[in-house]
């Protein structure tokens, strides 16, 4: 009753002096940060489409009754989040919703839709335009305020429509003020690529789940993000003030001053602590009984190559090559990933860079692959990562092209993501085979000898066939993200199911000790390139199951060689053999932060 009533207080106050009402929300804090500044809200309206007529009507209808489930499906998921807020949030989101979703199905905008692309033979996406502006003109004529009022909720359905069928991401973030707050339904990968942190200031969504890609990139470019507030979206105007907080998990809109004084103050706090870490750089990482850790970054985009050489970082543990295909339609060329490669194999001047080959699927997509890709009912259990790549030949040849190129200007490493079984390694084996054929004719340089070629260990099978994958390869890295995610069935990017998403889990700890110990029995070397890297609560834990090299963002790195510089191996390695003989994650974790906090 008290917060209703300071609420309905300041709401009073607000009206009163003609400032906006402060509003707060909370949702998950996925990467740390203060950030303050106005709100860029993203995609209320439509997007521009192609018109053209088609050829295949049937062909057409399907596509744009695919939309539609999809359209309905993220609705649902909307609901289903709502359902979590207070009374009387959820009961105004979900009666909207609701809305949503009946129009949906068989609604006149659908029924007019389908009409005009079996009449007219027009494309799905301009259908739904054309359809939208007779349904907006026949709502202006009523003379009812209130139904008039409802085309806006058309305007929103149609728009989820264009997406869907364009499988458009957001355009790049151009215009934007200096420190602009991106408010959105959804954040994808992609989007995170195109935000420039120079001019972003960080992000707020309704969907998202503390684990996910979206999440990754946030923390990789340390942009402060905070997601999972679903009813943010319907609040925020463009230009209203936002202050967002992203360890906490708190969104304020339209702050007080008092408010904005207190988010400085934490900001200012954290960048005191942040400066207190960057003496560590020319530390070595090396445990108070002097065991000598490797701390590598994990880099999404070129751009975040300056953050880790300025934290130290030993080299880079993990490329990922997928920022070459995203927001474009079409696939990147030898020369061009031979370039980017290059670039980055320089940048890091002699230490060794790792660069995994394309690993688009899951919550990972790259419009550039849309005639290679068909929707999926589980896309992370469908056509992803080396499965397309050995699907669709010229991908792979193309990447590992590129990287022997690359190779000849310094130490580079080739990981292969997904590897489930020998054959597949060797597979790849006779693709780079070929292709170093290919080079050596036309007498272009490689390295020699030629780059390692190694496997993630990101399944349930590569952990527990670690030991039969060792003899095919030449080193591992262990990717805890989604090894989590498929050893407990969990999606690391769904809000619905993220409390079941526990890198504690006995099973979990299991498989990582498995594949360590396959690798030192094969005398191979083995990194841990997930999430928990960059985990100071998992590092003594990480130690103790035998992990020397850890790979992690770079706003981590600093972190985690703190927390190295102050742990006694041996004591990691006993609280690890007390951990790995429970069978309860809570007991587990328990037995971890006691530990953490003693030390």
């Amino acid at each position: 009753m008290k917060t209703k009533a300071k609420k309905k207080n300041a709401a009073a106050t607000a009206a009163v002096s003609g400032a906006p009402a402060e509003l707060s929300y909370s949702g998950l804090g996925v990467s740390a940060g203060i950030a303050i500044g106005p709100a860029h809200v993203m995609e209320r309206g439509l997007i521009d489409v192609p018109d053209y007529c088609v050829s295949d009507v049937d062909a057409e209808l399907k596509r744009f009754d695919v939309a539609v489930e999809l359209s309905i499906k993220q609705v649902e998921k909307l609901r289903i989040k709502a359902s979590t807020l207070s009374e009387a949030a959820a009961e105004e989101l979900t009666y909207l919703l609701d809305a949503h979703r009946q129009m949906l199905a068989g609604s006149r905008l659908v029924r007019g839709v389908e009409e005009r692309i079996r009449k007219e033979k027009l494309n799905a996406e301009a259908a739904v335009q054309a359809e939208l502006s007779q349904i907006a003109h026949a709502f202006a004529a009523m003379e009812d305020a209130y139904l008039a009022g409802k085309i806006q909720d058309v305007r929103e359905v149609s728009a989820r429509l264009v997406r869907n069928l364009t499988k458009a991401g957001y355009q790049a973030f151009s215009g934007l003020a200096a420190g602009a707050i991106i408010i959105a339904e959804e954040i994808t990968p992609a989007d995170t690529a195109l935000m420039d942190p120079a001019i972003v200031g960080g992000f707020a969504s309704a969907l998202g789940g503390a684990e996910g890609h979206t999440t990754i990139m946030a923390r990789s470019l340390g942009l402060p993000a905070v997601l999972g507030v679903p009813s943010l979206i319907h609040a925020v105007k463009p230009g209203d003030i936002i202050a967002l907080d992203g360890v906490r998990g708190t969104v304020v809109v339209n702050p007080s001053e008092a408010t904005i004084a207190r988010f400085e103050r934490r900001r200012e706090a954290l960048v005191r602590r942040q400066r207190q870490l960057d003496r560590l750089r020319g530390v070595s990482a090396a445990t108070r009984d002097d065991v000598r850790i490797t701390l590598q970054c994990n880099l999404e985009l070129p751009s975040e190559l300056a953050l880790a050489q300025q934290v130290g970082a030993e080299g880079v543990g993990l490329l990922r090559s997928e920022f070459l295909y995203m927001n474009r339609d079409t696939l990147p060329s030898e020369d061009e990933q031979y370039v980017a490669f290059k670039d980055i194999v320089e940048g890091m001047e002699g230490e060794p860079v790792t660069i995994r080959t394309l690993d688009v699927g899951s919550d990972k997509l790259a419009y550039s692959l849309g005639e290679h890709i068909s929707p999926s009912v589980n896309p992370a259990l469908g056509l992803r990562a080396i499965r397309l790549s050995l699907k669709v030949r010229p991908l792979l040849d193309t990447q590992l092209a590129a990287m022997l190129r690359a190779s000849a200007h310094g130490k580079l490493r080739i990981l292969l993501p997904m590897i489930n079984s020998s054959s597949e390694i060797k597979r790849v084996h006779e693709a780079m085979d070929k292709v170093v054929k290919r080079l050596a004719r036309k007498r272009i340089a490689m390295s020699d000898p030629l780059p390692e070629l190694g496997i993630m260990i990101e399944t349930p099978g590569a952990a527990l066939a670690a030991d039969s994958l060792a003899k095919n390869c030449d080193y591992f890295s262990i990717g805890t993200n989604d090894l989590t995610m498929y050893t407990l069935a969990a999606d690391r990017g769904d809000e619905q199911v993220a409390h079941l998403y526990d890198p504690l889990h006995p099973a979990v700890l299991r498989l990582i000790r498995s594949a360590t110990q396959a690798a030192d029995s094969a005398g191979i070397p083995v990194n841990l390139c997930g999430e928990m890297a960059g985990n100071p609560r998992f590092t003594a834990l990480l130690l103790g199951l035998g992990l020397r090299d850890l790979s992690m963002s770079a706003p981590n790195l600093p972190r985690i060689k703190q927390r190295i510089l102050g742990l006694e191996m041996a004591d990691a390695e006993k609280r690890t053999a007390q951990i790995m003989e429970q069978s309860d994650s809570g007991v587990i974790a328990t037995l971890l932060d006691d530990f953490n906090a003693l030390e």
